[in-house]
């Protein structure tokens, strides 16, 4: 495809950075693409096999955002903003795009709606006609006056086929800091955060502090507090970041009595510093917020809360509440105040894992491939898609988070079927739970599962072997065999899968062959050294985590194809009603799919897996989620988030 991206920054370099990750994700995946940025050029942004076309760049003073500048600091002209919505029209008509995308338009951005909205006019003038998407961050400042909000949602209603949200509602929803009507909600596309920062080494120690405070001048205050600070508390190791847009003058004024190197300019290895820092002292910026999940560095975060912004506090307060952070308020801050905050964030424990999605460029991509393809785009789809949409929102309208993931049974080898099942996966994002058969396992299966992305791999019985008496149902584990028989079995299965699977890849879980197992054998498997147990639908084990695999979309007992799609829904509702806490599993088997199955999962993947209402589980989480009490009638319960897993 050719995408085009729209994008103007016009305080710190924030958006045009998550735009620019955004484009490179794209351009990686093979596809032409074209990132427009009319803000100022950014010297840290990497730009990598993306094409760039730079307007006439415009920037505001403080939050006054309403006051355009240009690059000479005066008051931007109407000639300049003629000029840069016809670059604008220029760029959409020379680049000839698939997909165009317009960054934080239209909601926000209201001071250059004249060439945002010409440009999504002029998109959605073309025939056939481009397909159009909002790209927003996790948390919005929503305007003071209604009817502003609702200008918003009349333009996302009348020309937009998506919103892509760049965040994990298990953190903070959109709703937590803007209006989400029906017809809005329908159009969310929650693609986790986009981590554009490089890949960090875990492990090692950690010692000192580091401050930074974004790339503009917002955070002079808390800049001038910690070298403040630096010189009153020496010892305790610092390194000051400040970014390009402090001017020099401040900077050498702020240095003054500090030693070599604590002061500086902004660094490209600033991850790789922020791993290594016993304590990060910033603001809350969105790519500050995933510079922390990814590095897990303790943090003391100081807001930036100037005007009415309301955007970092939220994000700040949400990431504490999970205790992945220690908040102090911007307001009043001084070097006192901020060492009595780093000296108590000193002295809290290190955050544990967050499960929070932070695979949101790939994600990105993959929503605008999908979308993309379909013919339909400017309608809602099937009428079974139509209801598995509206029961999804139901549930989601009465405060229920759906958790959703994958299994997939009978692995064995590397196979065409294969290659589709985890091109599937890959391309929607979805982690998943390939049971495989131990003593089947081909080395071209190991091999594979090398190269795959978000694949964990389950125990599938012993050998696939049907060991039921005749007239029964088929089973290799179940209660008419003797227990001896079935401990053996199981136990040389886990030890087939240790020495065949990569120890990243196999999880401790055992997944009875035709989802049918001894009860006696259910109640000894912790003692085997298995963690998990995955079937059909049951009750909890004592010292297991359990997630069954409930909603199986092939007609076992008729055509062997797919099943009556309102059959599935109306399990789906049933399961929701009877504990929606529980995770619903989707039970595929590769080696078994048609055209009809193939078909379902490119249609249903993107609603069961993409929808507002549900929370995307992935299994390394989820078996390692806290057992349930055997009393409480439900399954464990993933960790909170959009995508609960470890990115």
């Amino acid at each position: 495809m050719r995408v085009l991206i729209a994008v103007t920054h016009l305080l710190g370099a924030g958006h045009l950075t998550r735009a620019a990750a955004l484009a490179r994700a794209s351009a990686a995946a093979g596809h032409e693409t074209v990132l427009v940025s009319g803000g100022a050029p950014a010297p840290l942004v990497r730009l990598d096999g993306v094409r760039l076309i730079q307007l006439p760049p415009l920037h505001v003073r403080g939050t006054e955002f309403g006051r355009l500048l240009d690059a000479q600091g005066r008051e931007a002209e109407p000639g300049t903003l003629a000029l840069r919505r016809a670059m604008l029209l220029d760029a959409l008509a020379e680049t000839a795009p698939d997909a165009v995308v317009t960054e934080l338009f239209p909601f926000g951005r209201r001071a250059l709606a004249a060439e945002f909205l010409a440009l999504a006019e002029a998109a959605s003038a073309r025939r056939p006609r481009l397909l159009l998407l909002a790209s927003i961050r996790d948390v919005l400042v929503a305007p003071e006056k209604p009817g502003r909000v609702r200008e918003t949602h009349e333009r996302i209603a009348r020309l937009y086929d998506a919103v892509l949200v760049h965040g994990d509602p298990g953190l903070v929803p959109l709703a937590a800091s803007w209006p989400v009507d029906d017809p809005l909600r329908e159009k969310l596309r929650y693609t986790g955060y986009v981590d554009e920062g490089a890949a960090v080494t875990a492990g090692g120690s950690r010692a000192g502090i580091l401050v930074s405070a974004g790339s503009s001048a917002a955070g002079l205050g808390l800049l001038r507090a910690a070298a403040e600070a630096a010189r009153l508390r020496p010892d305790l190791g610092w390194t000051i970041l400040a970014g390009h847009g402090i001017p020099e003058s401040d900077l050498l004024a702020m240095g003054r009595g500090l030693g070599a190197g604590v002061l500086a300019r902004a660094r490209p290895d600033y991850r790789a510093l922020l791993a290594r820092a016993a304590l990060s002292v910033s603001q809350c910026g969105y790519n500050t917020a995933v510079d922390l999940l990814a590095t897990g560095t303790p943090a003391l975060l100081v807001p930036f809360e100037a005007g009415r912004e309301t955007e970092q506090r939220l994000r700040a307060e949400r990431l504490a509440e999970r205790g992945l952070a220690q908040v102090l308020p911007e307001a009043g801050l001084d070097a006192a105040g901020l060492l009595r905050g780093v000296t108590a964030a000193l002295a809290e424990p290190r955050p544990g894992p967050h499960g929070l999605d932070l695979d949101g460029a790939a994600r990105t991509v993959a929503f605008i491939e999908d979308l993309a393809r379909r013919p339909e785009r400017a309608s809602r789809g099937r009428p079974a898609l139509d209801r598995l949409r509206a029961t999804l929102y139901a549930a989601g309208a009465r405060g229920i988070r759906v958790p959703m993931w994958w299994r997939d049974d009978d692995a064995v080898a590397a196979t065409p079927a294969l290659d589709r099942l985890l091109g599937l996966a890959e391309a929607h994002a979805v982690p998943l739970l390939l049971a495989a058969i131990p003593a089947r396992i081909a080395p071209s299966l190991t091999e594979r599962l090398h190269r795959a992305r978000g694949v964990s791999v389950a125990v599938h019985g012993l050998a696939h072997s049907d060991h039921a008496l005749p007239g029964e149902k088929p089973a290799e584990f179940g209660p008419h065999r003797p227990l001896p028989a079935l401990l053996a079995d199981a136990t040389e299965a886990l030890r087939l899968a240790r020495a065949r699977l990569s120890a990243e890849a196999l999880l401790p879980v055992f997944v009875p062959p035709w989802n049918r197992l001894a009860p006696d054998l259910e109640a000894a498997l912790p003692g085997l050294g298995y963690a998990g147990l995955s079937a059909a639908d049951g009750p909890p084990v004592p010292g297991l985590f359990r997630a069954d695999a409930q909603l199986d979309p092939i007609d076992w007992r008729g055509s062997r194809s797919l099943d009556d799609p309102e059959h599935l829904i109306d399990r789906l509702t049933r399961l929701i009603e009877r504990s929606p806490m529980r995770p619903i599993g989707l039970l595929t088997h590769h080696l078994a799919h048609d055209a009809a199955l193939w078909a379902f999962l490119a249609e249903w993947l993107p609603v069961l897996f993409g929808h507002p209402a549900v929370t995307v589980c992935d299994p390394r989480h989820l078996f390692r989620a806290a057992p349930v009490d055997v009393g409480a009638g439900a399954g464990p319960v993933s960790a909170p988030g959009r995508h609960a897993r470890a990115s």
